[in-house]
């Protein structure tokens, strides 16, 4: 039975609307890639499926390299094919 790697996220309920940043998961991309569900995900990782679910809704305030290293032991990538920074907003000075 694999290990339950221990949860990630600041927040699994989802109550903090404003996660204060601009990462962005792509995790549904990468399990459509490779045919594999969210819930086999979690069950061959070690971690939960609400877990997993903030994570990959860009929810999460925090993850835990151990989680990210069983994420991407199982879906065999690497942590820059499941996240990246979005680009910041660019505002006008105004004049």
């Amino acid at each position: 039975m694999p290990r339950r790697v221990p949860a990630e996220v600041d927040d699994p309920d989802g109550s903090d609307d404003q996660t204060g940043h601009r990462v962005v998961c792509h995790l549904d991309g990468v399990l459509a890639e490779r045919g594999m569900t969210l819930s086999e995900l979690a069950s061959r990782a070690g971690v939960t499926v609400v877990n997993l679910s903030v994570l990959k809704n860009d929810r999460a305030r925090a993850v835990r390299f151990s989680t990210l290293t069983a994420i991407c032991d199982v879906l065999g990538c690497q942590p820059g094919e499941l996240l990246s920074v979005a680009p910041a907003e660019t505002r006008e000075a105004a004049g």
